[in-house]
């Protein structure tokens, strides 16, 4: 056994000190109680009776919430019901080794929240006292779980949460699952990557035959060869602009026609192509007579650009001469993107036409500006109609360039037209004020020339006759370029 300060041998019992005797006897009933007060975040000084004798703290919080009111109230009355049990457990087996046992103990609070403690027991002996005798006071050491608690209640709350999305991912996961083999359609989804087939619902395999769920399987195998190199141009379309069109394409086994229609989707960090196969309908699968295909051929390669929209006026299709006066490089940037984009007056010249279009069912010679990407303004003309019949109306717009047209017969500019019908043509063309003025102009033009004319190129005679001084007709003689001037 180690030998103590003073050589005596000391016994060292489990979780005490060695030789309390040694540091702790003397000290006075003050440093008693800051050393017990600092041992705890609440210290309980308790009778035998089990009442609250004296109360003590660290925690300037718990000091100004009035818990110092728990003096000379029973301490079992200062708890939850649930705890009360644990209270009269601690006062019985206060002294014992189940006494020194930390117990979750609940306070009503003033503030609402309960103020969870966690408490162990002690009994105060006093000097002299027999080791049998009951002890008149105990001391309860109280610790603040509101920490602990709190940082419990945002597990579970988190857990709770996980909980919900994972059911949340089940349900949705079941409804996909019941769709995609339900799904009369034959869906395929392929790796972005490598194009290797993934998952395949029953209609795929059915329609593909039995080769397709063979590991390995490429879609080369099922498609013909020409069906399968514009499929994969398909692909790379979709990766650099984000979506395609749709596609026919024709089995290898037994020369089926069918429609490829692609999306492309991510999932973690991995691309995914989401591949459908339908049968092609009867209509489309009808060849076009020649004279519709050369008719179509006529319009993609016209002169005057034409687009077709849906019935709010989003792209649908163009052709190339739209590209080139709105400076797109392709027809995808146009698809789904409204074709007030590009026309002059943003949200009027558009919703004017469609109006019309609803009203008469065609508009003619509607005069606008087309804008272009990279700034180009081209002055045009709008002719329109209303397709109401097939299974999707749609609405057709003619665009002709007007730019060169207006330039030869200098509409605008210094001549304009002489009567009201080619006023009414240059209305959306130019603004009113540049017509106002520039008529004003042309007004005093002709007045001059009748006056010269009647005086016979007398221009102080002319100024009178106009009620002009022959400073001011000299002016606007020089304005209108009319003839050699004078000297004064």
């Amino acid at each position: 056994m180690p030998q103590g300060p003073q050589g005596s041998d000391q016994h060292h019992t489990a979780g005490n000190f060695a030789s309390p005797h040694l540091f702790f006897d003397a000290l006075d009933a003050d440093t008693t109680a800051t050393l017990i007060a600092s041992a705890a975040d609440v210290v309980l000084i308790i009778d035998d009776t089990g009442v609250i004798r004296d109360f003590a703290t660290g925690s300037d919080e718990l000091r100004q919430q009035g818990y110092q009111e728990w003096v000379g109230q029973p301490w079992a009355q200062t708890v939850t019901v649930e705890s009360k049990p644990k209270v009269e457990a601690m006062l019985k087996e206060a002294g014992t080794t189940a006494g020194r046992r930390w117990r979750h103990v609940n306070h009503p609070s003033p503030a609402g929240a309960d103020l969870p403690l966690s408490y162990s027991v002690m009994p105060v002996r006093r000097r002299g006292q027999a080791s049998g005798e009951p002890s008149k006071h105990m001391v309860a050491f109280g610790r603040d779980l509101r920490a602990q608690v709190a940082l419990q209640q945002r597990l579970v709350s988190a857990q709770l949460s996980m909980e919900r999305d994972y059911w949340k991912l089940r349900h949705a996961e079941t409804r996909y699952r019941m769709l995609f083999q339900m799904a009369s359609e034959a869906v395929l989804i392929l790796n972005g990557d490598t194009e290797k087939l993934e998952e395949a619902n029953p209609a795929a395999f059915e329609l593909l035959g039995d080769a397709a769920q063979r590991s390995g399987w490429t879609l080369a195998e099922s498609l013909d060869e020409a069906s399968h190199l514009a499929l994969k141009q398909l692909f790379a379309r979709l990766r650099v602009h984000g979506r395609a069109d749709t596609l026919p394409v024709r089995l290898a086994a037994n020369g089926e026609r069918l429609t490829a229609s692609v999306s492309l989707f991510r999932q973690d960090t991995t691309t995914h192509l989401l591949l459908r196969l339908s049968p092609m309908s009867n209509d489309a699968s009808r060849p076009q007579p020649p004279g519709q295909q050369r008719l179509l051929s006529a319009i993609e390669n016209a002169p005057d650009a034409f687009v077709l929209t849906e019935l709010d006026g989003k792209v649908l299709s163009t052709n190339r001469a739209f590209l080139d006066m709105a400076q797109l490089a392709n027809a995808e940037l146009a698809r789904g993107v409204s074709l007030e984009k590009w026309l002059g007056r943003t949200g009027v010249d558009l919703q004017v036409l469609i109006s019309n279009l609803r009203q008469r069912g065609a508009v003619r010679l509607f005069a606008t500006s087309l804008r272009g990407e990279f700034g180009a303004t081209t002055e045009v003309e709008i002719s329109a109609v209303a397709v109401d019949g097939g299974e999707t109306p749609c609405l057709g717009f003619t665009i002709r360039d007007v730019g060169r047209r207006l330039d030869a017969d200098k509409r605008v500019g210094k001549e304009l037209p002489r009567s009201a019908g080619q006023m009414a043509e240059l209305v959306g063309r130019v603004p009113m004020k540049d017509i106002v003025r520039e008529t004003t102009d042309l007004i005093e033009q002709l007045c001059i020339e009748a006056a010269l004319e009647l005086t016979q190129d007398n221009r102080a005679s002319a100024a009178e006759m106009l009620g002009l001084s022959r400073q001011s007709l000299y002016v606007k003689l020089r304005r209108f370029g009319m003839g050699e001037i004078e000297s004064s």
